[in-house]
């Protein structure tokens, strides 16, 4: 009796590597070939092309073009090992990020963290081959911080000690060298976001000035992997997003919208997308949602600047069109910038109104406190209004995000909050703030809340497409899909997006 036996299982190195937590992801291998896919097939038998990855980290991308390359340029060169020379000694070219990242991507392409030694593939002169670690230094400006990419002069710690300049943003890469030389393609997973260190500061992201400067270099193509905050939110992005919206070259853009898709065991909030850049190109994008690895309906064509923000889901542009046709005001108009009464988050009052002769009422982030009315600084007057508060932060770290908002409070005359809460509208009568409230709780507010919403952050700009509607009725979904006209494909895919918020507590219907 004879039995099949399947053949062993053999890892890829680098499928471990990208799965180690770091702030610098490494790339998985799949994730890195289909980023490749994107590229036009022409450029795979043109052997005078030169590439460029500048953030190597594994070395995984340049590893998958050489194989591509050995394969594409067959016909040109049929003698495999003068191919071969030709396509690692002229035509593959990076820089890592660190010394380890460097021997690491070495490893991965010549086979060898020596690249002059006996067991690389092709034998270069130097040992760092054409994948060297460059340092660079940061300039540092009177604020302590680099001009070029923000980091904290702390992280300036000595020369045996990385400082996260990266040579690609700061100047050192290329080198002098190099100078006359020109990419064709430049592709990679650029380091995400700055450490802070223990400085006190949230991390700031790092990966525009990459694509920017990867952009001014001019090469035929861009391909690379970014995290999806751009496309609405992100700290110190809106710069970046009107450029990239505005730019006519990018030619297609695929979308992993959920946790853990493109990177798995990497969280990155907000999911992660990769594009194409072609110089040539002029015109609209072609943009395909990923969801488990597989895409989600057809690609669809459409302008990346018809709004302020990238709606990342092909099947809200439809929706948003139909309500933006009303030329309604939005919410945001409505919504309350941070600390609306000027008490950071960690703030708490009193325990008891006992003692106090003015005291207000303050929501805070798990507790409610008293405070004297004389410590409120900003806004006080809006003390004596109806308020509905909602949460600055929503969202929790499952893989897929369905509620967007949370649950509105009703707060009364002689009520405040902290920074942990925004004041979503203010009214002279409970019966309006209530309405208001469960307008806030439909599916259909909720929806278009997560079309601006790419993390947990739920500031004012969330609501940008939410139409400031006539509180003259008791809102329900139902009639708000009557009163913009969607369709019943329209109405299933905001369901299947958004989960039910039902009233409680003697709330509205």
């Amino acid at each position: 009796m004879s039995s099949t036996r399947s053949a062993p299982h053999i890892p890829d190195i680098l499928d471990c590597l990208a799965q180690l937590s770091n702030d610098e992801v490494p790339t998985p291998p799949r994730l890195a070939r289909a980023v490749l896919d994107l590229l036009p097939l022409e450029v795979w038998s043109n052997p005078d092309y030169r590439w460029l990855d500048p953030f190597c980290k594994s070395g995984v991308f340049l590893r998958e073009i050489a194989s591509r390359l050995l394969v594409g340029l067959e016909r040109w060169e049929p003698d495999f090992e003068t191919r071969r020379e030709h396509v690692f000694r002229n035509m593959l070219y990076g820089t890592s990020i660190t010394e380890m990242t460097g021997i690491i991507s070495r490893r991965s392409l010549y086979c060898s963290r020596d690249a002059s030694g006996d067991q690389s593939i092709v034998r270069f002169d130097t040992e760092s081959g054409n994948v060297p670690f460059v340092p660079a230094q940061h300039t540092f400006g009177n604020d302590g911080r680099c001009a070029v990419c923000g980091a904290p002069e702390g992280l300036e710690r000595g020369a045996r000690r990385e400082n996260y300049a990266y040579s690609f943003i700061h100047g050192p890469y290329p080198t002098k060298e190099m100078s006359d030389m020109k990419f064709d393609v430049i592709v990679g997973n650029p380091p995400y976001q700055l450490k802070d260190e223990g400085h006190g500061t949230s991390a700031g992201p790092l990966y525009q000035y990459f694509v920017e400067r990867a952009i001014t270099l001019a090469p035929r193509y861009v391909v690379m992997i970014t995290p999806s905050r751009w496309f609405a939110g992100g700290k110190g992005l809106d710069t970046f997003r009107a450029k990239m919206l505005s730019d006519k070259r990018i030619r297609y853009l695929v979308d992993y919208p959920k946790l853990y898709d493109g990177f798995p065991g990497q969280k990155i909030r907000g999911g992660v997308s990769y594009f194409l850049w072609d110089r040539a190109y002029n015109g609209p994008c072609t943009i395909q949602t990923m969801w488990d690895g597989v895409p989600v309906g057809p690609p669809a064509t459409r302008s990346l600047d018809a709004f302020d923000v990238l709606v990342r889901r092909n099947e809200a542009i439809s929706i948003l069109e139909k309500v933006r046709v009303h030329g309604e005001q939005t919410l945001a108009n409505r919504v309350s910038s941070r600390k609306p009464f000027g008490f950071p988050t960690n703030f708490h009052g009193d325990s008891s109104v006992k003692g106090l002769s003015s005291p207000v009422k303050l929501f805070g982030s798990q507790r409610i406190s008293w405070v004297e009315r004389t410590q409120i600084r900003t806004n006080e007057a809006w003390v004596d209004d109806w308020k509905v508060l909602v949460t600055r932060v929503q969202g929790t770290s499952a893989a897929v995000e369905t509620m967007f908002l949370s649950r509105p409070i009703l707060a009364g005359p002689g009520e405040a909050c902290t920074e942990t809460y925004l004041v979503a509208g203010r009214f002279d009568a409970e019966g309006e703030a209530a309405r208001y409230a469960a307008y806030l709780r439909t599916r259909f507010v909720r929806f278009f809340v997560s079309l601006r919403k790419p993390t947990q952050d739920a500031a004012r700009g969330v609501y940008g497409f939410v139409p400031d509607v006539p509180l003259d009725r008791d809102w329900t979904d139902q009639l708000l899909y009557e009163r913009y006209g969607l369709t019943e494909d329209e109405i299933e895919f905001i369901e299947s997006q958004v989960k039910p918020m039902p009233p409680q507590n003697g709330e509205l219907e």
